[in-house]
C-alpha cells in the first residue's frame, strides 16, 4: 500500500506569533545589545529594528546622525519592532559605549581589519554581555571610536564585492550568535 504525505500548510500569522510568544531567546542573546553608529539610511534602521525583535535582542541603540522613530521610512520597513525593541539614542557614541564597558558589556565591531575574527571562528563563550557596533554603510566603523572596540568580526566573504547591507550583516550577526547559543 502506497504511502500518502500531506502536503504542509502554511501558519496563519495567528499561528505565527502564538509560537514565537511560546519561546524564548538563549540568555545570552536576549542580553545582546547592539549599536547603529551614522547610519544614513532609515529604510536599513527599519530592519534591524525588525531583526532585533525576531532575536530577542535587549537594546538598539541609535548613535551619531542615525535617524530615529517616528518616521515614516523606518516604519515601513519595522514594520511596529520599533514599538517592541527596547531603542535609546546618544549623540556621541563614546558615551555610551564608555557606558556599556563599565557595565561588564564586551564591544564588538561588524569590521572588516587586520585582526578580524571571521564569524565562523567567533567563540561566544569568550564573552559575558556582548554589544555589537555596526558602522556606517559606506566607511564602517568611525575612527575615533575604533580604539573603543575590543574585538572585531567580519564576515567571510567569497564573491566579488567585499561587503554587505549593513542591516543584513546586522542579521547574520544576529543569526550566528543564535546558531552558537544554541
Amino acid at each position: 500500500m502506497e504511502k500518502v504525505l500531506a502536503l504542509p500548510r502554511k501558519l496563519t500569522t495567528k499561528q505565527i506569533l502564538e509560537e514565537n510568544l511560546a519561546q524564548k531567546p538563549p540568555k545570552k542573546l536576549a542580553e545582546v545589545k547592539m549599536i547603529l553608529h551614522n547610519i544614513r539610511s532609515l529604510h536599513n534602521v527599519g530592519s534591524v529594528f525588525r531583526s532585533c525583535d525576531a532575536f530577542g535582542v535587549s537594546e538598539l541603540i541609535l548613535t551619531g546622525y542615525t535617524p530615529t522613530p517616528p518616521r515614516p521610512e523606518i516604519n515601513k520597513t519595522a514594520i511596529g519592532a520599533e514599538e517592541f525593541v527596547k531603542w535609546r539614542h546618544f549623540e556621541k557614541a563614546e558615551d555610551i559605549i564608555q557606558e556599556l564597558k563599565a557595565g561588564g558589556y564586551s564591544i564588538l565591531g561588524m569590521e572588516q581589519t587586520t585582526q578580524s575574527t571571521p564569524l565562523n571562528s567567533l567563540n561566544i563563550n569568550d564573552y559575558d554581555n556582548i554589544c555589537i557596533v555596526m558602522g556606517n554603510e559606506v566607511t564602517g566603523i568611525d575612527f575615533e571610536i575604533l580604539d573603543l572596540i575590543e574585538d572585531f568580526i567580519a564576515i567571510p566573504q567569497f564573491g566579488q564585492k567585499h561587503s554587505l547591507n549593513v542591516s543584513v550583516a546586522a542579521a547574520v550577526m544576529l543569526y550566528a550568535l543564535l546558531e552558537k547559543l544554541s
